[in-house]
């Protein structure tokens, strides 16, 4: 269970219903912020830069009779593109208005009177089924197939590149026979125990974030937590290794 929250509140018109929920709740353990762009459409309001890149662990969205069918459609043209986790605010809504928005990719929906509690037991349900589970890595094996699979042709490994196309997909085996082998490489430098670890490091970090982004479409909150990380530790690796999510939100998803 996470200690903090930080959820935005996604609405054009309702200035009453976010100035009465935007602060701290729960003791901070629920925080709700407003957006700090100026947004003129539902579309663009989902398309904020700070909620598309994980800045907030989900949306709360406001939707009644009147805003329905502007969400409807702002939903259904970002289909696949949609923050990681989005709940609905339904106000006076009938159960079929609130399934279509689901269906369109909501995670839940909560009515009023708004309730602390309920929103954050909500956010960790639907944080919790986007969770990994883990899974239990057999013991390593240095040399033979690992060896030879992780390192070609011989000393030298793959490239940051193929790395990063097949770091997700390899066992926790075959990376630490790969950082075994790289770092047997290093000790034949000139380099130091401290410089050749930060290099080993260095490179895995790299091709890592790199493989988790693209396998999540630069989606920063999927891709945090795919690697069991805090999001703001996330950015703090990406901005180390200087690395952009925006062009991975135009490659395919693995």
């Amino acid at each position: 269970m996470r200690e903090r929250l930080d959820c935005a509140l996604l609405t054009l018109d309702q200035t009453c219903w976010v100035q009465a929920l935007k602060g701290s709740h729960l003791g901070g353990r629920l925080q709700l912020h407003t957006l700090q762009q100026h947004h003129a459409a539902l579309e663009t309001l989902l398309d904020d830069p700070a909620l598309m890149r994980g800045r907030y662990d989900a949306g709360l969205l406001y939707a009644d009779e009147a805003s329905l069918p502007g969400w409807r459609t702002a939903l259904a043209a970002r289909s696949g593109r949609l923050p990681a986790v989005l709940l609905v605010y339904a106000v006076g809504l009938r159960a079929q208005a609130v399934h279509d928005l689901i269906a369109l990719g909501a995670s839940d929906f909560l009515q009023p009177p708004f309730c602390p509690e309920e929103l954050r037991a909500r956010l960790e349900s639907a944080l919790g089924r986007l969770t990994p589970a883990c899974v239990a890595e057999p013991e390593p094996l240095y040399g033979g197939a690992v060896m030879a699979g992780m390192m070609a042709p011989a000393n030298q490994g793959p490239t940051e590149a193929e790395l990063c196309h097949t770091i997700l997909d390899r066992s926790g085996a075959e990376l630490e026979a790969y950082a075994v082998a790289l770092a047997m490489q290093r000790a034949t430098s000139r380099d130091s125990f401290r410089e050749a670890k930060s290099q080993v490091v260095a490179r895995f970090e790299r091709a890592y974030i790199r493989a988790a982004l693209g396998r999540h479409g630069g989606n920063v909150t999927l891709a945090a937590r795919m690697a069991q990380k805090h999001r703001r530790a996330f950015w703090a690796l990406m901005r180390k290794h200087d690395i952009d999510p925006a062009p991975y939100r135009s490659d395919e998803q693995h």
